[in-house]
């Protein structure tokens, strides 16, 4: 822990560059399963807080990850691709739906068998 006393500062999981995102850390999941099940768990509040954030900064985001080979992706960088994937998956939710399950799908469940790769 710092001198501050914040363990956030240690377990920082966002590029220093993004450390505004930090606080959506959560989000950063590394399948689509688990991105889901994070989509079903999560209030609309919390969905909107979440996309208003990330989606403000997604450019730069991309961007900034656009600087590193994907083969090669240091676990930071890594986080903030899975804290974009995570915004992808919550905007239909957010934009289109208001719920965070695809309406009149009863219980239909979807698994995913390809992910995009990191």
């Amino acid at each position: 822990m710092s001198a501050s006393g914040s363990a956030s500062e240690t377990a920082a999981k966002l590029p220093p560059e993004f450390a505004d995102l930090e606080r959506f850390s959560d989000w950063c999941l590394g399948t689509e399963a688990e991105r889901y099940a994070k989509r079903l768990d999560s209030s609309m509040q919390e969905m909107q807080a979440f996309y208003d954030a990330i989606t403000e900064r997604a450019e730069e985001a991309v961007a900034f990850c656009d600087r590193f080979s994907l083969d090669d992706l240091p676990d930071d960088v890594l986080n903030l691709m899975h804290l974009l994937y995570s915004m992808i998956q919550v905007s239909f939710p957010v934009e289109c739906w208001k719920q965070p399950k695809v309406p009149d799908t009863g219980a239909t469940k979807l698994d995913c068998v390809y992910e995009p790769v990191p």
